[in-house]
């Protein structure tokens, strides 16, 4: 399910690399966080494909929840996706944000994911 990335880096870079694996809840990134910890990593990279459709619909709260952990644990974290698709301003609005600060970034390729956590 996580892969680490060797880039030589510390801390780590993982990737969740399980096409079936849905974050559909706040436990289900804690699961992660705890399976992430022992490995001494602190950069993590989740696929768009990965999270459950209501991740993207900021009504819901659950994308707030779990940026919040990512947040106070202090683990940056990269979203690989084409977020053109999504038309909600808000959404736009709060992905522009988010890739401003040096946490949560919303990216379209792996190559950017990497970049982003160096």
């Amino acid at each position: 399910m996580i892969k680490l990335i060797d880039l030589n880096s510390h801390p780590k870079i993982a990737e969740l690399i399980d096409d079936k694996y849905i974050i559909s809840q706040v436990q289900d990134i804690l699961d992660i966080m705890g399976d992430l910890f022992p490995l001494d990593c602190k950069k993590f990279i989740v696929h768009e494909a990965n999270l459950h459709s209501d991740f993207f619909d900021l009504r819901t709260g659950l994308a707030g929840d779990i940026l919040q952990k990512f947040s106070n644990y202090r683990v940056q974290l990269a979203v690989v996706g084409d977020f053109s698709k999504y038309e909600s301003k808000s959404l736009k609005d709060f992905i522009y944000e988010s890739n401003k600060a040096n946490l949560i970034f919303f990216v379209p390729d792996m190559e950017s994911a990497i970049l982003a956590l160096q």
